[in-house]
């Protein structure tokens, strides 16, 4: 069996979309199936073809205005031309076009959709855009064979939007890889670290926790791993509350020095207005870490009261400080999560049903 994934970005790039495709395309390698990648490269500076774990990746030049769209006339063409010489096409992400593209050109192959859909754009210019393109995003979901969605809340979010047909969608989580995360331990620190792990947008309200600091122990720290167009506008307000000090910002780390991060956390902060599924929470419960995160979403899935605690929108900082105070260092047993094997084979599966 021939299967692609066509998604916007692909490893090196980290986010949860990236690693999804990456972690469920090497799996499909050594279960013997053939598996490409079609991706983009807004920079230009990555190969433009290469083997990665056992996986083809073509990247294609693309037009990625504020890191979003990813508007590319060479994957469209490339899918237009070579779409029938796979049995499986399997597009990634309704916020950005290769998924589209992946789906104008369906002809003879089963198209699978997963959307990694939570609602709306990151921006008030995203979300304006939202509105013209969900008549052409609307196609997407009609001429899929399969829709994968991530959670519960991405599935009920998809049939209320686009009036799909419930027996068309599945939902497959993500998974985590729990081999990586026994044997962490925690590296000396003379503080306790509140971590926040992911792309660097308002709507993940990163800010809140820096307005959150100085009201927090000065033996807090805020540990922010990721990049994004927020970035800036985060460490201008961490001086500006005069607590540069007490954040650090991390980009690009390996693997091995993200999963040092998870452990060294005192508790893991995600405070976003939506999210499809929240990879980083279940990576930072794998690890040990107690999480806080909003009430809102796919997050709500996660919240037990035991793992991991909400806390309702709109943030009012005051109360953050409480929920913060209250949850930072807590003992957990690590939860029952699936790896990224169980993914897999659930894939497998849903790809040998429309076979």
């Amino acid at each position: 069996m021939k299967i692609v994934q066509v998604c916007p970005r692909y490893y090196p790039h980290i986010g949860g979309v990236e690693t999804h495709v990456e972690e469920v395309s090497k799996r499909l390698v050594k279960r013997g199936f053939e598996i490409e990648v079609l991706t983009t490269d807004p920079s230009g500076k990555l190969p433009k073809q290469e083997v990665i774990n056992g996986v083809t990746v073509k990247r294609f030049k693309s037009w990625a205005p504020n890191e979003a769209y990813y508007f590319s006339r060479e994957l469209k063409k490339y899918l237009a031309k070579n779409s029938d010489s796979y049995d499986i096409v399997h597009a990634h992400n309704y916020q950005a076009f290769p998924a589209l593209y992946a789906t104008q050109a369906k002809n003879r192959n089963k198209l699978v959709f997963t959307p990694h859909y939570h609602g709306g754009g990151s921006t008030f210019l995203r979300n304006l855009l939202h509105v013209p393109y969900k008549v052409f995003g609307r196609k997407i979901f009609e001429k899929a064979d399969k829709i994968v969605c991530v959670s519960n809340f991405e599935r009920s979010l998809v049939m209320r939007n686009f009036k799909v047909n419930q027996e068309k969608v599945a939902v497959i989580p993500n998974g985590l890889n729990l081999e990586e995360f026994r044997g962490l331990k925690k590296r000396g620190e003379n503080c306790r670290i509140i971590l926040y792990v992911g792309r660097l947008e308002r709507y993940k309200g990163v800010h809140y926790l820096i307005e959150a600091l100085p009201k927090l122990d000065d033996d807090i720290v805020l540990e922010i791993v990721g990049k994004g167009p927020f970035g800036e506008h985060l460490v201008k307000l961490a001086r500006k509350l005069k607590v540069e000090n007490r954040v650090r910002f991390f980009q690009d780390l390996t693997r091995s020095e993200l999963l040092q991060r998870y452990v060294n956390a005192s508790l893991f902060v995600l405070l976003s207005r939506h999210e499809a599924y929240g990879i980083s929470v279940a990576e930072s419960l794998a690890a040990g870490v107690p999480c806080l995160v909003a009430n809102s979403s796919a997050l709500t899935e996660w919240i037990d009261n035991t793992h991991c605690f909400g806390i309702d929108l709109p943030i009012n900082v005051d109360e953050l400080v409480i929920r913060l105070n209250e949850n930072i260092g807590k003992r957990i047993n690590k939860p029952n999560l699936p790896s990224w094997d169980d993914i897999a084979e659930q894939t497998v599966k849903t790809y040998n049903s429309l076979l």
